[in-house]
């Protein structure tokens, strides 16, 4: 059963008229189809203008919801003889992390991202994609093999932000997720990163410090959830939704910012609504930055990865 959001409620309703008006002419002789097709226009049409003027704060409960596709969903379809490569050799294999090598449309690659699960047993195994510092360290081992290799870099970022629990500061978080940041500004090979859904604080920075950054229609990105955000200026996470509009946590206002390099259009409704389409819209990206990036130099692909960090927030 489709899951809706509070701005979607009278679409919920066209839905629930629809689904209702099917059910009592199952196995009838009444002839329902000319309604549908009314109400289901009708649906359509709202569901447009609705995803047209979308506020920040909406933006992020888009990006949030649960039936987004998530990375094994990219890795399922577009990533050929996918091998996982797990541990970080040291303490433990994370589960929010996610990695191993595979083939991207015949060109092999190093992929790495979140895994949020999508069902109460995957998340609470995935940890809701919250990664500790195994799996920030993990990352490290597979960015730093792939460069010994010279296999491209390929990262899915969706994350609310690394797990802050007490665990995972005796572990090292801090130091793992400067490590890993630090790991991807140092590749000598291309490395291609997109922000699915919530690219959240330092947790995601560490997997996106790439040549080029792509981020979907409806992700967004930021330092700080609006949540946090708004109980530290306002004191009450009530004002979220005014965090979320000053913040500029956009794909859009992010890409006018110079943070992102490429936003990707999702299908009408956001990505939970047809994986295929959003997440092959994503690939023809990944693919289209990945041959504008081959042939460069390893010298010439770290300086223009860290040039194009240095230059953020310059005027």
């Amino acid at each position: 059963m489709a899951s809706f959001l509070e701005f979607e409620k009278p679409i919920a309703e066209l839905q629930a008229r629809i689904d209702e008006l099917r059910d009592t002419a199952a196995g009838g002789e009444v002839d329902i189809e000319a309604e549908v097709g009314r109400l289901q226009a009708k649906s359509d049409r709202f569901l447009k203008d609705a995803y047209a003027k979308l506020t920040p704060w909406q933006k992020t409960l888009v990006a949030r919801h649960p039936e987004r596709p998530h990375f094994k969903h990219y890795v399922a379809r577009l990533i050929d003889d996918f091998m996982p490569l797990g541990g970080d050799r040291a303490f433990a294999d994370d589960q929010a992390i996610q990695g191993g090598l595979g083939r991207f449309r015949g060109r092999r690659v190093m992929v790495i991202g979140h895994e949020k699960g999508d069902d109460t047993a995957s998340r609470l195994r995935h940890n809701f994609g919250m990664g500790k510092p195994e799996g920030y360290r993990k990352a490290i081992r597979l960015v730093e093999l792939a460069d010994k290799f010279g296999i491209p870099v390929v990262t899915l970022v969706d994350t609310s932000g690394a797990f802050p629990g007490m665990e995972a500061e005796e572990r090292g978080q801090a130091e793992a997720i400067a490590r890993s940041t630090e790991a991807c500004l140092n590749l000598g090979v291309p490395m291609v990163a997109s922000i699915l859904g919530e690219g959240g604080s330092g947790g995601a920075v560490a997997l996106a410090a790439g040549n080029r950054v792509l981020m979907m229609e409806h992700a967004v990105y930021s330092v700080i959830s609006p949540e946090g955000c708004a109980s530290i200026l306002w004191r009450t996470a009530d004002k979220a939704a005014d965090a979320a509009e000053a913040m500029k946590v956009t794909a859009q206002h992010l890409k006018e910012l110079g943070v992102i390099d490429t936003i990707v259009p999702e299908p009408l409704g956001g990505a939970h609504r047809d994986h295929a389409a959003a997440i092959d819209a994503l690939g023809d990206a990944i693919e289209s930055a990945l041959e504008d990036l081959s042939g460069q130099s390893a010298t010439a692909l770290r300086q223009s990865r860290r040039a194009k960090f240095l230059a953020m927030g310059r005027a």
